[in-house]
């Protein structure tokens, strides 16, 4: 319990003085007209108070991944608690602060044309393209995932696939409706389901005294396959550490914000809220059932076919909320997924607006765009809920590699510490390659070539962003 304590406070210390640190390094200005107020069109650009932007953020950015992905990646050992913070801090929250506020600077462009700007057009076209297929993974992954836990909350009554209809036409009206109409107003009720299961399961812990493994037991791989801790966890627990998930949600409140002094709190706040859930989650995963062995062997004893993370949550939440808080707390787990996938199809619909360049205040040009994304969205659907995962599991953190170089580059144009992101970017490089290359639903290469090869790919992009800095001051000085 006391390193589940120190690693809480570890994530609120984080905000305060390396979220602090990355709004000196940006260079916040107060007084820069924010894209809400300089070009507000009713449906996008809507100026919105921070609590509600806070509010969105944190919900579309707190999917499943601090929920399932903690419930699988705490299997590794105490090892998890660490890159849930040291990941939070260092690497996801610069991560969503240093994106959202370049594409506050940048009339709330997306994050594709973000990209594209710091790295090039060539890589512009191909980051478009897997932008959409990411977020088309996403809103199929946070179909399936809810269905599957509403399925159980109503005894079968209603069936998966019914519930699935449900939450797809909830993300059309999302994707098609004007920010404030439908996300503005039911996020708060999405918001209150989220902070009592965060809240009701961090109160059981310390009431029922759960026995949480403490740091001094070490951090030997656990995994009861063997599979590696590099890179394999670091892919697991992606959205409560790092995930570039999280800067395709962004621009959305890009385009919200009054004021570049809330940067911090919006963007790098719901980074360190979303991290904290993956802790709660991680440490009642491992200690409900009295160890991490005990979540391995319950893990172990269930069909193949089922969902496991939604079952550990499913009895975690019923046996130690009782009935009706349990219930509650299934609302919060399922609000998580729901806030994810429809601001993920929102925001393919905003990607493809901005290279078609159609203005989206025209409700037929939103559909233009929108329904051949429902469609797509609705054959990944078919696919099995595990190889979805897997997949977007490896895209996510992919993604965030493209956006921390792309933040990289940004701040050496600007003669800033760029330091702060090339850190994460060299070691989520590494990560990325060497998961796709080690991977079932990868290469599945053996042996020490996977991470070498990831090692060598992060140390060869670190050598051409020094080449091309260096070529850049070279021509600065020389004018």
């Amino acid at each position: 319990m006391i390193s589940f304590v120190i690693s809480i406070l570890l994530l609120i210390a984080g905000y305060a003085f390396y979220g602090r640190l990355s709004e000196k390094i940006f260079g916040i200005d107060p007084a820069k007209i924010t894209p809400a107020i300089a070009t507000p069109d009713g449906v996008d650009y809507v100026p919105l108070p921070w609590w509600k932007i806070f509010l969105i953020q944190f919900l579309n950015i707190a999917g499943l991944g601090p929920i399932f992905g903690a419930i699988m990646g705490i299997m590794f050992g105490q090892a998890a608690f660490l890159w849930i913070v040291i990941g939070t801090i260092f690497a996801g929250g610069v991560h969503d602060f240093f994106s959202g506020m370049m594409s506050v600077r940048s009339n709330g462009a997306s994050l594709p044309e973000l990209i594209g700007k710091e790295l090039g057009q060539s890589v512009k076209q191909f980051m478009r393209l897997f932008s959409l297929l990411l977020m088309i993974l996403v809103g199929a992954v946070f179909v399936s995932g809810p269905a599957g836990l509403l399925a159980n909350l109503t005894s079968g009554a209603v069936s998966v696939m019914w519930w699935s209809a449900i939450i797809f036409t909830y993300y059309i009206l999302a994707t098609l409706l004007p920010i404030d109409k439908l996300i503005g107003k039911i996020y708060p009720i999405f918001g209150f389901a989220l902070l009592f299961m965060a809240v009701g399961i961090l109160s059981a812990m310390f009431i029922n005294k759960a026995p949480i493994p403490e740091f001094t037991s070490g951090f030997a791989n656990m995994h009861p396959q063997k599979l590696p801790i590099f890179p394999i966890m670091f892919v697991s627990i992606a959205c409560g550490a790092i995930s570039g998930f999280h800067a395709t949600q962004s621009p959305l409140m890009a385009r919200c914000i009054q004021n570049e002094r809330l940067g911090r709190r919006i963007f790098y706040g719901s980074m360190v809220a979303e991290g904290i859930v993956a802790l709660i989650w991680a440490a009642a995963a491992s200690s409900f059932f009295g160890s991490i062995e005990g979540l391995q062997h319950f893990v172990a004893g269930l069909a193949p076919t089922v969902n496991k993370p939604a079952v550990v949550v499913d009895l975690i939440s019923k046996t130690w909320l009782g009935q009706f808080g349990g219930i509650l707390a299934l609302l919060g787990v399922i609000a998580a997924p729901l806030t994810s996938g429809d601001t993920a199809l929102r925001s393919a619909r905003l990607i493809a607006a901005d290279f078609l360049k159609l203005d989206q205040k025209p409700v037929s040009k939103r559909l233009l765009i929108s329904i051949p994304l429902f469609v797509l969205t609705f054959l990944v659907l078919q696919m099995n809920f595990d190889i979805l995962w897997r997949y977007f599991a490896w895209c996510n953190q992919t993604l965030a590699v493209f956006t921390l170089w792309a933040i990289t580059v940004y701040l050496a144009k600007q003669k800033k510490w760029y330091g702060i992101s090339l850190m994460p970017a060299m070691f989520m490089t590494a990560v990325s390659i060497s998961y796709i290359l080690m991977a079932p639903e990868g290469f599945a290469l053996k042996g020490n070539i996977p991470v070498a090869s990831g090692i060598i790919a992060s140390i060869l992009l670190f050598a051409l962003f020094f080449h091309k800095t260096r070529q850049a001051g070279r021509f600065d000085n020389s004018h």
